[in-house]
């Protein structure tokens, strides 16, 4: 291959242009009458002053305004950021559809109380879901639902809630994250124990306790499962040993507070809706390490993958000079957002929705604009759930079609490492690498 002169790279970058136009150009919405912008048919609300809610263009979504739901994660389309939930409803959970789901693209997906990407979780995980129905239901990369689905009942004893229309999701996240976010806690009942596995009652609330309306739930557990304690990962076996647990039989455990990780296993009995523990920690150490260990694992994928923002303005200047401001998405750790500092040299790169990058035969730097972080702002007040609050400003001497306002872009400080991405994690020629076809997902 050869390596071209400035002036020659320019004429083969904007010769891309035409390109890059035809494939951003797919996104445009046709003018539509008021209080149908982004509703597929179908969708629509029927009666007045009812209108769902959907994410506007350019704004993070208020959390309490998004669809609450829980479910068993059965399938991960991680290159394109969506995959599928059972979603727990008030039937017999093993006969309910897996459920697709795509993040938004400022979405937070988080594991053992750190950040993390639809990658680092197992198949089987138990999820709490946040979502919203599709802001643009032309170019949703699942299936687009009714408005009304979740309030439908699936028949089959599956009940209602179980296939809602909200399957955007702006904060997926597994048990020990959601538990501790919310400051809440497990209290172990009792346990019942024979050859290894058993159940354990417990019950969920506050760590201050006096919650008056939690529920005890039983739930399974076997020889599988990890138990952690300060820096040491126990077994079954192992509090049997200690005489901490017996080695059949029933045994109470006052409320000891734990944190759990839960999981689904089909169960016996005539059981439909019965939970699995796949991990109990013990304290606050051990919980700590979970979490730092996912830490370093999702900060070196973000440094791999550049850090997604969004494009806040543009302001143009002469011959492919501009400025651009842009806000950093929220949710990871601190040590990421402190990597970007005024006058660090920088690339941005534009990416579709699902964060794919829009070039990267070659690498994603190949066609991305080049120029100084010439400020970083701090937002005052607490950012919405998406937003990191830090916002900054980028200079280039040769701006893309596809780094515009309202549009994602990732973005790379000149010292993080320079890779390339695999194939299925950029676009090609091919518009529908852009939009994946929802048809992936099976219809039951």
């Amino acid at each position: 291959m050869k390596f071209f002169a400035r002036g020659s790279w320019c004429l083969v970058r904007g010769s891309l242009l035409g390109f890059a136009c035809a494939l951003f150009s797919h996104a445009a919405v046709a003018e539509e009458k008021p209080g149908t912008k982004n509703q597929a048919p179908g969708t629509e609300s029927k009666e007045p002053g009812t209108a769902p809610f959907r994410p506007e263009p350019g704004k993070f979504p208020p959390l309490e305004k998004a669809h609450a739901y829980r479910g068993e994660l059965i399938f991960v389309d991680h290159a394109n950021r969506r995959g599928s939930i059972r979603v727990q409803g008030n039937g017999k959970f093993f006969r309910n559809d897996p459920h697709p789901f795509a993040m938004l693209p400022y979405g937070i997906v988080r594991y053992h109380g750190a950040a993390a990407d639809l990658r680092d979780i197992p198949l089987g995980t138990v999820l709490h879901v946040r979502a919203f129905l599709p802001p643009d239901p032309a170019i949703s990369a699942v299936p687009v639902l009714p408005v009304d689905n979740k309030t439908k009942d699936a028949n089959h004893n599956r009940g209602a809630g179980i296939f809602p229309a909200e399957n955007h999701v702006l904060l997926l996240e597994d048990e020990p994250s959601h538990c501790l976010r919310e400051g809440r806690v497990w209290k172990l009942k009792h346990l019942e124990l024979k050859d290894q596995q058993g159940t354990i009652v417990a019950r969920c609330e506050p760590k201050a306790g006096g919650d008056a309306k939690a529920k005890e739930e039983s739930m399974t557990f076997d020889a599988a499962l990890r138990i952690w304690r300060g820096r040491e990962r126990l077994g079954v076996g192992d509090l049997i040993g200690e005489g901490i647990w017996p080695a059949s039989g029933k045994k109470s455990l006052d409320g000891q507070p734990v944190v759990l990780g839960i999981t689904w296993k089909p169960t016996v009995d005539g059981v439909f809706t019965r939970f699995h523990i796949s991990d109990i920690w013990l304290d606050d150490t051990a919980m700590q390490r979970a979490a730092q260990n996912q830490t370093e694992t999702h900060k070196a994928f973000i440094r791999s993958r550049w850090m997604p923002a969004w494009v806040d303005a543009v302001k143009y200047g002469e011959f492919g000079h501009a400025t651009v401001t842009a806000t950093l998405f929220g949710g990871m750790d601190d040590s990421l957002y402190a990597d970007f500092k005024k006058d660090a040299p920088a690339l941005m790169n534009a990416v579709e929705n699902t964060l794919k990058h829009t070039h990267g035969a070659y690498g994603p730097a190949h066609m991305a604009c080049k120029g100084p972080i010439v400020d970083v702002i701090q937002k005052d007040g607490e950012a919405p759930l998406g937003s990191s609050g830090v916002q900054i400003q980028f200079q280039t001497d040769l701006i893309i079609e596809g780094i515009r306002p309202g549009r994602v872009v990732r973005v790379r400080p000149g010292h993080w490492p320079q890779v390339q991405v695999p194939r299925e994690e950029f676009v090609g020629d091919s518009i529908d690498d852009r939009f994946p076809t929802p048809a992936i997902f099976p219809k039951y």
